[in-house]
């Protein structure tokens, strides 16, 4: 009897490991459903971009050799900074902190990028493929 016991048990054990690889298998199997695919990092953008934000430029920061430029500039309350891309690397503008959380761009290779300031303050942004390119924007009344 030891032996029927033994042999019921390793055929039920057998049955969940084919089982379960079958699930595992069906659920890597190849799909043409673009939401199957593990998400990858984005790819630069190459056209210009802009946020719904609209006000007069007041300022143009280029993004090239790897730095923005002007790092820091002082605006007024309602204008927009427009970041132009241009060089070899894409980047991004993201904001730093609470206050700046609404400053995201997309990544960009070639293009520009605007945003409008409503709020008095200082803002910083960095690009986060390269973090150590910063830059502050103020904001005054």
């Amino acid at each position: 009897m030891s032996m029927v016991r033994h042999r019921a048990a390793s055929v039920r054990i057998l049955t969940g490991v084919l089982a379960a690889t079958t699930l595992f298998t069906a659920g890597c199997s190849g799909s043409d459903d673009d939401s199957a695919k593990p998400t990858r990092t984005p790819r630069p953008v190459n056209t210009t971009t802009t946020t719904t934000h609209s006000g007069p430029t007041a300022l143009t920061v280029d993004v090239s050799g790897m730095k923005y430029s002007p790092a820091e500039a002082t605006i007024k309350v309602g204008e927009t900074v427009t970041w132009k891309f241009s060089d070899k690397a894409p980047h991004n503008v993201q904001g730093i902190g609470d206050k700046a959380m609404g400053i995201n761009s997309p990544i960009i290779d070639k293009g520009e990028w605007s945003y409008t300031f409503t709020q008095p303050g200082t803002y910083r942004y960095l690009c986060t493929l390269h973090p150590d390119m910063r830059g502050t924007i103020t904001v005054s009344d």
